[in-house]
């Protein structure tokens, strides 16, 4: 086992869920046409959440340690994710890097920010965007020839084979089309609904940081079912903090820098990020 996995053991967890996860999206597919339409609903809604977990989680965590020693493991597995989530790893990885490299900065004098992904960048007079235009805008500002480009820029075969993982779900979604397009035009709206409720999770783990001070640049809830089921997700302060420290270890660097959290007046909510929107403000 230490031979196949690069970090922890415990990172056969992931896998396997990142493997039951595709598994999933394929067998909702295949029992569509025998399932009422009451009961695709609630699946539909299922799969939503799915792809949010799935990208907060099981994909966050592979893209800030990748899970194998095997470097062509570590592309079997992105292309997997990549089939799943309905994105590419390799790009969902430079934009979530950019991320990290900005850590949901204020604009600067040009009026711009570092990471893509803060919840500034679309504010106006140093505040935040509203979680309404973030949640359901997010999805549409990827400029895929942009970042095709970057990464090229530094990594030509790591472009390549992002693009490849973009054409590989285009691919099976035209097969899908094919044999079954009402199937996939039912799933098209939960598959925008669950990217929707990604940028939700995000927006609630940056509102109420501080974007001026690296050990309060996230929002940490620890609620212990929601850390179990999104994998210690929960944690945020202390992933932006120590971006590379493994998921099974943040109860751990929590305990080692909760007084330095404290003094520093760290955001912490009850609920899942998600669910930020219940949490009374300060």
């Amino acid at each position: 086992m230490k031979k196949i996995f690069a970090h922890s053991n415990w990172d056969i967890i992931p896998v396997m869920l990142g493997i039951g996860h595709l598994a999933f999206n394929i067998t909702l597919y295949l029992i569509y046409p025998f399932t009422p339409t009451w009961v695709m609903i609630i699946l539909g809604f299922i799969y939503s959440i799915s792809l949010s977990w799935n990208i907060n989680s099981v994909s966050h965590n592979f893209l800030h340690n990748k899970y194998f020693n095997s470097r062509a493991l570590n592309y079997a597995f992105s292309w997997v994710e990549s089939m799943a989530i309905g994105f590419s790893q390799v790009f969902y990885t430079w934009v979530h890097m950019r991320h990290h490299a900005g850590n949901s900065d204020l604009k600067d004098e040009n009026g711009t920010t570092v990471d893509w992904l803060s919840i500034y960048r679309h504010g106006e007079n140093g505040q935040p965007e509203s979680v309404w235009g973030y949640t359901f805008k997010s999805f549409f500002r990827d400029d895929m020839g942009d970042l095709y480009n970057s990464i090229k820029a530094n990594n030509k075969f790591k472009a390549n084979f992002g693009m490849f993982e973009v054409a590989s779900f285009a691919a099976m979604v035209l097969i899908g089309f094919y044999f079954d397009w009402e199937a996939i035009l039912f799933f098209v709206p939960f598959y925008y609904l669950g990217n929707a409720l990604s940028s939700l999770n995000g927006y609630y783990e940056h509102l109420g940081a501080n974007p001026k001070l690296p050990i309060a640049w996230g929002v940490s809830s620890y609620n212990k079912l929601y850390n179990w089921i999104w994998l210690n997700n929960g944690y945020h302060a202390e992933h932006h903090y120590r971006p590379k420290h493994h998921w099974m270890k943040m109860k751990e660097l929590r305990e080692k820098i909760k007084e330095e959290q404290e003094k520093a007046g760290v955001h912490v909510i009850n609920y899942c990020h998600a669910l930020g929107f219940l949490q009374k403000r300060k």
